[in-house]
């Protein structure tokens, strides 16, 4: 067993797998990666089974440097990383050796990348899952000093008998993938045709709860009974605000449920920035 010292935290940076299922009953957000595609390639890569714990960051990447020798892979937004302030790529199996130091820069794509490691990272299991989230688990982000553990390796080299075609366009694309809502009948069939020809801007009101969106609507629909809500989804809120919920969103709600994103949606508004611009696909469930 190694460690990486956290020299520098970064933004928002937190372990997750692919979320905590069997307790949204108890109220408990569903949690894990935000971009749930890159989290399971960031896995793939490394010939980790896709539900091993990576860690997600966002925007601004943290700096670590690994005490034993591993590999990792990165995934996700395009945040610029070095090992060593040598440029290493998304998408490549990494090998790390002794106090290598991993580090981020610019951000020229997306929100959030992903850093998976050989045997995936490890950490507290609570509730059936890894994904740090408040009150739940020690942590919530990354701290400066902070020791994380990982399976260090002796091997020189790594090598895996499959490929996996990556696509990485949905880090651009515009158009978020949605189903009808509940209460999306109760708007007027112009109201609905608003919806879904607008586009919308990402407000600075987002985080791993709900992402708001800029642009507001004429709203007469009054708040409904308390029902579930998802990760994805969208509620029309009273001021007219759009309000897309994400990974740690609550399990019920009072807002008119008016979309839903597909898993494809979700990944594709979780790589969004504040001022990124987005406008909603209406497509079936198969």
């Amino acid at each position: 067993m190694a460690e990486i010292e956290v020299l520098h935290p970064g933004l928002y940076s937190s372990i997750q797998d692919l979320g905590r299922f069997n307790f949204r009953k108890f109220g408990v957000p569903l949690s894990g990666a935000m971009d749930s595609y890159s989290a399971k390639i960031a896995n793939l890569i490394l010939g980790n089974s896709i539900d091993k714990p990576v860690l997600e960051i966002t925007q601004l990447g943290p700096k670590l440097k690994f005490l034993e020798a591993s590999f990792i892979s990165i995934c996700g937004a395009q945040l610029s990383p070095k090992i060593n302030d040598r440029v290493v790529l998304n998408n490549k199996l990494l090998q790390i050796n002794k106090n290598d130091v991993l580090s981020f820069g610019k951000r020229n794509l997306g929100c959030r990348g992903y850093i998976g490691i050989e045997g995936g990272f490890i950490s507290e299991k609570n509730m059936e899952s890894y994904s740090w989230y408040r009150y739940i688990t020690n942590f919530e982000t990354l701290q400066k000093g902070m020791r994380l553990e990982y399976f260090s390796t002796k091997r020189q080299s790594f090598s895996i008998n499959a490929s996996a075609k990556i696509d990485s366009g949905y880090l651009e694309d515009l158009s978020i993938e949605v189903y009808e809502g509940p209460e999306l009948n109760l708007l007027s069939l112009s109201q609905q045709k608003k919806i879904l020809s607008m586009r919308f801007k990402v407000d600075n009101n987002n985080n791993r709860m709900a992402i708001q969106l800029q642009e507001p609507l004429v709203n007469s629909l009054k708040p409904i009974i308390t029902g579930p809500v998802l990760p994805g989804t969208v509620q029309l809120t009273p001021s007219g605000k759009l309000i897309v919920l994400m990974r740690d969103c609550q399990t019920t709600g009072g807002y008119p449920r008016v979309l839903q994103l597909s898993e494809e949606g979700i990944n594709t508004m979780a790589q969004k920035v504040i001022g990124d611009e987005v406008s909603f696909a209406l497509i079936e469930i198969k």
